[in-house]
């Protein structure tokens, strides 16, 4: 009787440790603005508010440490006054629908230098592809918004994201920034030029 209770159990563990893996692998995915001036782009800071968001979360300085880390390593520098661009993140509970583009890598249409502003001709313009898509289990959403214009060139977003209390939920958050920002592999032009970004407290201002 015991085998079989053990048994049992260690079959329900297993199911268990599957619907976890299964959670943590679920879609990442990611899209953007063809108007993004994705070249210019050095410095950022990050969108005020509450929830996560605000300086007294935990779990949102986690996330805001975890995005620093990232765009430290891709040369991005972060700047209190005048920054290209604003970070924005947020965690949606629940099933979530969502409005997304059928694109091309990020880091190939740039290569394309194709990007469009105002004056570019309707003729030349690229359409978007639109889908709609039913993000499960809790979304980590996280945006860049161009300073100069006040709009969103990109998104990333990661369904699947359960974030339970307590440390275990800031290692949640973490990895999911890391496979976020995995679809953002835009360096800047000095890093490429192997110049390494200033300090992220001092030398943040152009």
């Amino acid at each position: 009787m015991r085998r079989t209770v053990t048994l049992y159990c260690f079959i329900s563990l297993v199911a268990c440790l599957s619907a976890c893996m299964a959670t943590r692998e679920a879609r990442v995915d990611s899209d953007y603005s063809y108007r993004g001036n994705f070249r210019n782009y050095r410095t950022y800071d990050f969108v005020s508010g509450t929830g996560l968001t605000a300086d007294t979360s935990r779990l949102g300085q986690s996330v805001r440490e975890a995005i620093q880390q990232r765009l430290q390593v891709q040369g991005y520098r972060l700047a209190r006054r005048r920054p290209d661009m604003l970070v924005n993140f947020r965690v949606y509970e629940g099933d979530m629908k969502f409005h997304g583009f059928v694109q091309e890598d990020l880091s190939q249409w740039i290569k394309r230098n194709i990007e469009e502003n105002d004056d570019t001709p309707k003729e030349y313009r690229q359409g978007y592809q639109p889908v709609r898509l039913l993000l499960a289990e809790g979304t980590l959403l996280l945006t860049l918004i161009d300073m100069k214009t006040n709009r969103a060139v990109w998104n990333g977003y990661a369904s699947g994201v359960s974030v339970p209390e307590g440390p275990m939920g800031e290692v949640v958050l973490r990895r999911s920034v890391r496979s976020i920002l995995d679809r953002y592999r835009v360096f800047t032009q000095e890093f490429a030029n192997g110049q390494l970004p200033q300090s992220q407290e001092g030398g943040t201002e152009r």
